[in-house]
């Protein structure tokens, strides 16, 4: 059986020329807020707080910092900022490091020494080898 696999489905379909269902509902809310806040205010407090209003819905519709949505930003700085951390790693306060004694510690990997008859050997095994292989 022939199956067609879907394309394109991380972008978001066009519902109103260029917009999206959730570009076309902030702008909405925003536009139903400033209709409630018209029928509040006077002239001057309504245009100051309109304006105000569809600046923040227009970022809400169409900025996406870091590639993602502006509410799903907001929401995850949120329970970032509120969220325990958890620490790994403590410094221990100074008096207890001071109390302390110091130890030596030993180193535990032991070097090979290599004088220069052995690298000889070496490179002239490595090159025979070489050779053999070619």
């Amino acid at each position: 059986m022939i199956f067609n696999v879907p394309q394109f489905i991380d972008i978001e379909d066009k519902i109103v020329g260029p917009l999206t269902a959730k570009q076309l509902g902030w702008l909405a809310a925003g536009a139903v807020i400033v209709l409630v806040l018209y029928s509040l205010f006077d002239k001057s407090t309504f245009i100051i707080s309109a304006i105000i209003v569809a600046v923040i819905f227009g970022a809400l519709a169409f900025y996406k910092p870091y590639n993602q949505p502006l509410i799903k930003f907001i929401l995850s700085s949120v329970v970032f900022t509120f969220r325990p951390k958890m620490y790994i790693w403590h410094r221990m306060p100074e008096k207890i490091q001071k109390d302390t004694p110091k130890r030596e510690i030993a180193p535990t990997i032991d070097r090979k020494k290599f004088d220069a008859k052995k690298v000889a050997n070496l490179s002239s095994l490595l090159d025979t080898k070489n050779r053999q292989n070619h």
